[in-house]
């Protein structure tokens, strides 16, 4: 795989015709075809399709489908919006993960990528600054602000898959009392009964409590 990010690769020119569309152009492409039919369906073929014009004319842009991937996890990242950093840096950084998490639901193939793929290209980088600049003057030090950028991205992620994954849920929850009726689970009996065996956990309760521990508060 080629080391330098694509983001830091100059388009090629190519010969003949000179070229009819943009790197943008191709990820909003991918995007919408992603969006359409999962990311299975992201190809060269099928997104030059999309394009009306032949595969060969994407290696102008990109070198291969990883490529894609990067630039279109990046692209999602420009709908984050930053409000100037000032007071608690808590409910700040929970705002950075609402955003990220309706994006993640938003775009069904995101999580995929954001749980499987390391790729921080320009508005990610983005998204990283405002992040640090939310804990300037927190007393965490850098790599423990890093691993809280980290967390944040992936629970995200994580949390996404688990709301849109219904049918999982159900099926668990179904076996949960199947279990619980055996009676052969003392301390799983004590804990659920009175509740919902599938419920879903509250994103915004679960990154407030990860991230007050993780950075000390």
């Amino acid at each position: 795989m080629e080391a330098v990010p694509v983001w830091l690769r100059e388009r090629r020119t190519g010969v003949g015709r000179p070229a009819e569309r943009s790197r943008a152009e191709v990820t909003a492409a991918a995007i919408a075809l992603a969006d359409r039919e999962g990311l299975a369906a992201v190809s060269m073929r099928r997104v030059a399709a999309e394009l009306g014009t032949g595969a060969a004319s994407l290696y102008r842009y990109v070198d291969s489908r990883d490529d894609l991937l990067d630039l279109m996890t990046d692209e999602v990242a420009a709908a984050y919006q930053f409000p100037e950093p000032g007071g608690p840096w808590l409910p700040a950084l929970l705002e950075v993960g609402r955003q990220g998490h309706e994006l993640m639901l938003k775009h069904s193939w995101l999580p995929e990528l954001v749980l499987t793929r390391s790729a921080l290209g320009p508005h990610g980088t983005d998204l990283l600054e405002h992040v640090l600049a939310v804990l300037d003057g927190h007393p965490a030090d850098v790599g423990r602000k890093l691993e809280a950028f980290a967390v944040l991205t992936t629970l995200a992620a994580a949390m996404a898959l688990n709301k849109r994954n219904e049918g999982a849920r159900q099926r668990q929850g179904a076996y949960l009392a199947h279990a619980i009726a055996a009676g052969r689970h003392p301390h799983l009996t004590a804990a659920l009964t009175g509740g919902s065996l599938v419920s879903a956990p509250r994103f915004e309760d679960t990154l407030s409590r990860v991230l007050a521990g993780l950075l000390g508060e």
